[in-house]
């Protein structure tokens, strides 16, 4: 059987395998498996260099870095952090048309940053949002649809474990990845609250703001000592990331520990029971990512083995379709993988494989065209992933908080905010700039395409 064949019965053979049901670990693992034992040449043979990939695949130092951003979302996540940066923002926007849903937006921007969680940012904006904007007059799909999309914000602006998952994938650098996401996400919100705004206004909900309740300023301070202890934290991590006052790995576990320490002075965290659940559900997440990292090692490695990985680049580059055409090819990959795997496991099996065609066809870098650009694209396909069926996660997520709002309204009111994340693609597809100039601008040009 040719590569390019065996490529397509790899394709079929994990989606379904993957479909059913079984976690995404161990299906790579069984496909990977099942296909070096038949079409290796080792035969059973081949079956022993499974452990010792999936484990040299876990030995990176860089690795270190995940289990400590999760343990610092989680500590953040369990605080009243999230209402509390709710709360100050409303408080500060209550006079502005349509205030409350960019209040909204703005404390998931903020809180997914801080926490790196898409569930988690729904779950801790829209458990206050959500009833919120509904006693004011929001529509159903303005309210559960802005922080269904306004929770994807997490695995796009930094400290963003997704963007850690894609250099280990690919062998980029994590600090460049981090400053690559700042602008995007930001063009991100921005597109989000216009759209909300228009939306509120159309539907005649911004007239409410002018009911709102005129908060003082001792009122509007009153809960920033809350917040920005933890906003705080944040700058000093991008600062020592940046600034070469440390590695990534020294930076995520420093800012762990400090959000620890702020979680148990300012909102009392001390008892052993609420500091035993942090590390409990850090430590199931992180070995959850690290598993499918290792057995996505697994899968490559299958996929190289059997010359599928080679022959399909060598496919394409004979392909005689112009780069956009052919990015246009990948997006829709990405968007259909998207809507049924996470998006780590989106990352860690594609990007190795579309990394090489993305650097081939805009020549290492051309332009402006680099893999810390398609780095922002693919990750933004995956925020799409988020807020589409079947998978959806965060529309799940703001059902489980508001039952009463059926999932079909909470899908048709997510569904402007794929546009506008399509939008982003489109712009920054344009002008690739805006993802590429401020890594250049802090840490200089790269000498190589693909690592520093």
């Amino acid at each position: 059987m040719d590569p390019i064949t065996l490529g397509g019965v790899v394709a079929l053979v994990t989606v379904l395998v993957l479909f059913s049901g079984v976690p995404v670990a161990a299906g790579l693992l069984i496909v990977s498996a099942f296909f070096l034992v038949i079409f290796d040449s080792q035969g059973l043979g081949a079956l022993e260099i499974i452990p010792e990939t999936l484990f040299a695949k876990l030995e990176s130092f860089e690795l270190l870095s995940i289990p400590m951003f999760i343990i610092m979302g989680a500590a953040i996540a369990s605080t009243r952090a999230g209402a509390d940066l709710y709360e100050a923002l409303e408080r500060w926007l209550t006079r502005v048309p349509g205030g409350l849903v960019v209040s909204n937006l703005g404390a998931c921007a903020l809180f997914s940053a801080m926490s790196g969680s898409s569930p988690a940012t729904c779950a801790a904006i829209g458990k206050m949002g959500i009833p919120e904007m509904r006693k004011r007059g929001y529509p159903d799909t303005v309210a559960a649809g802005s922080i269904a999309a306004g929770g994807t914000l997490g695995i796009l602006i930094p400290p963003s474990v997704t963007m850690i998952v894609y250099s280990i994938a690919t062998e980029t650098s994590v600090g460049r990845l981090f400053l690559a996401g700042v602008f995007p996400g930001l063009l991100l919100v921005a597109l989000f609250m216009a759209w909300s705004i228009f939306s509120t206004w159309r539907a005649g909900a911004a007239s409410t703001a002018l009911g709102r309740t005129v908060y003082s300023w001792r009122e509007k301070v009153a809960l920033l000592p809350r917040v920005l202890p933890f906003l705080l934290i944040i700058a000093g991590v991008l600062y020592a990331l940046y600034g070469g006052v440390a590695t990534p790995s020294e930076t995520a576990a420093v800012g762990a520990l400090l959000c620890v320490v702020v979680a148990v002075i300012i909102y009392r965290l001390w008892k052993p029971r609420a500091l035993w659940t942090i590390l409990r559900d850090s430590t199931r997440e992180s070995v959850m990512i690290l598993y499918i990292i290792g057995a996505a090692g697994v899968f490559s490695f299958m996929l190289s083995s059997l010359e599928v990985t080679q022959e399909i680049a060598r496919w394409i580059a004979t392909l005689d379709v112009d780069r956009w055409t052919l990015m246009i090819a990948i997006n829709i990959f990405l968007l259909i993988a998207g809507f049924f795997l996470p998006p780590v496991a989106v990352i860690l099996m594609a990007a190795p494989i579309l990394a090489d065609i993305v650097s081939d066809a805009f020549q290492n870098g051309a332009d402006g065209y680099d893999l810390y650009w398609f780095a922002v694209v693919l990750t933004i396909n995956m925020e799409i992933g988020l807020i589409t069926p079947p998978v959806g996660l965060n529309l799940y997520v703001i059902n489980g908080i508001a039952p009463d709002i059926k999932l079909k309204t909470i899908l048709l009111g997510s569904l402007p905010y794929v546009v506008c994340m399509v939008l982003a693609i489109v712009i920054l597809s344009a002008f690739p700039g805006i993802a590429t100039w401020l890594p250049e601008a802090v840490m200089g040009p790269e000498v190589q395409l693909g690592g520093d």
